[in-house]
């Protein structure tokens, strides 16, 4: 860590600088004396403080040299590992490269190798195709001899490959022929088999049918016995209904005439309207209640007294 100047140099005074005297000398140097003497020790530390500066001056300019220097170096030493690194990644892309192509080398020659092995591969089935057709040539050669026989005998055909085609046209005809007369066959056997579960199945039928019917027949009496009896209940709850429209009718009637009684008692013209049978009915019972509390109010007669 570097010292400051006023730092170092009071370090340095105080270096240069005498120690106290003892005590026990002061007595013998006049005040003159004493004073020359430190007059001279300051000169000489003065003189010595020039030399150390100049001596600290000289090293920091060869510390300042030095750092120039170094940092001189580290920029030298930058610019080397900058191009050190450009280097390592050129060297880096071009190894990729080098890989790459021969990554794609690797899968060419494997493609070109797969690639002969498929083409070897087709030449020994072709070769095997091949003999196959001459083994096959070989066992027709006496049919084709046929053929030329047959075509000497037969003056309508002027070629092998129209009897052949003649032929092929007959054998897929009795072909087709032979399958229809399966298929109709077959069509034949599964309309007897049919016919069969019919017959089978008729006495069945018939059976479910007629108890399906004398089921349905006890539904039916069922469903009329039904019909009956909530016929009778209809009935029954119309005379109901009948009786108690006619009985209301009778205490609506009685309300009115209750009401309107109440009101010529109390010589008030009636303020509610004739279909208001609760409002009525209401009245009616609050001037029961009235008159019943006035009826209470009076003094109860006392029993004659028994005579003598």
């Amino acid at each position: 860590m570097a010292v400051p100047w006023e730092k170092y140099f009071r370090q340095a005074l105080q270096e240069k600088l005498p120690k106290k005297t003892p005590e026990h000398n002061a007595d013998h140097f006049p005040p003159v004396l004493r004073l020359l003497e430190k007059r001279q020790e300051l000169a000489e530390a003065d003189q010595g403080l020039r030399a150390q500066k100049e001596v600290f001056q000289t090293t920091m300019a060869a510390l300042k040299l030095r750092r120039e220097q170094l940092e001189k170096k580290e920029q030298e030493l930058k610019g080397s590992f900058v191009r050190f690194d450009k280097f390592l990644q050129d060297a880096e892309a071009r190894r990729s490269c080098a890989l790459r192509r021969a990554a794609e080398e690797r899968h060419r020659a494997g493609r070109r190798e797969a690639q002969a092995l498929r083409l070897r591969a087709q030449l020994e089935e072709l070769q095997r195709e091949r003999a196959r057709l001459q083994r096959q040539l070989e066992r027709l050669e006496p049919c084709a001899r046929l053929l030329v026989q047959v075509l000497e005998q037969l003056p309508q055909f002027q070629e092998i490959p129209e009897l052949v085609a003649r032929f092929d046209a007959l054998a897929d005809t009795q072909a087709a022929l032979r399958l229809t007369e399966r298929q109709r066959l077959g069509e034949l056997e599964e309309a007897r088999a049919r016919l069969q579960r019919l017959r089978d199945t008729w006495q069945d039928e018939l059976l479910r049918q007629g108890q399906r019917r004398a089921q349905l027949l006890e539904r039916l009496e069922a469903a009329r016995e039904r019909t009956l009896h909530w016929e009778s209940k209809w009935v029954q709850i119309q005379n109901t209904a009948a009786e108690k429209t006619l009985l209301l009718g009778r205490t609506r009637m009685s309300a009115l005439n209750l009401f309107q009684l109440v009101c010529q008692h109390q010589r008030q013209p009636p303020a509610l309207d004739i279909e208001d049978t609760e409002g009525q009915l209401e009245q009616v019972k609050q001037f029961i209640l009235d008159l019943s509390t006035m009826l209470a109010s009076f003094p109860q007669a006392q029993p004659a007294a028994p005579a003598p």
